[in-house]
């Protein structure tokens, strides 16, 4: 259901904007950095896009509501992680609450010093460029200074569910 506001227009609810969104595929990523106390912290996110190639810029948003919120702002970069479909539980691990989630996870310091998690399909290494607020998300921005990239099947997000995608 919609609501209509006083110029008529229509707002559309949020969560009929979330179930559509679902039919949208995606691939999932995990975007990671190092905190300022030192410490990796790293999250599962599918709203991931290029903005630029020249320079190259990608983006990815953040609800406002999560925890770790100014952990990315403070932060001087990130990586974005975009996962093979062999890497489904580094996915779960890294979408849910766990306090530990770097525990026995295969990673580097990228260019930036931000994790690069291995085996994953491609590593978008980013200095921080800007940030907007957008809605009740985030929009983080980053400028990418280095890429590592491999082939293989991607991890994809369709309604609500992780799954593959086949070419």
């Amino acid at each position: 259901m919609a609501i209509v506001t006083e110029n008529n227009s229509t707002i559309v609810e949020p969560l009929e904007m979330r179930n559509a969104m679902g039919k949208f595929l995606t691939g999932v990523t995990i975007v990671t950095i190092i905190q300022t106390d030192g410490t990796p912290y790293g999250l599962t996110v599918n709203s991931f896009n290029s903005v630029s190639l020249d320079p190259p810029l990608v983006l990815w948003s953040l609800d406002n509501r999560n925890g770790n919120l100014q952990a990315f702002r403070d932060a001087d970069g990130f990586v974005v992680n975009v996962m093979a479909s062999a890497q489904a539980d580094l996915c779960g691990r890294f979408a849910s609450q766990t306090p530990n989630r770097f525990d026995g996870v295969d990673w580097e310091r990228g260019v930036s010093g931000h994790p690069v998690l291995n085996g994953c399909l491609a590593s978008f290494d980013c200095r921080h460029w800007t940030e907007y607020e957008g809605g009740d998300h985030t929009i983080f921005i980053g400028e990418v200074v280095s890429i590592k990239q491999q082939e293989g099947t991607p991890a994809a997000y369709f309604s609500g569910k992780l799954g593959h995608y086949n070419r």
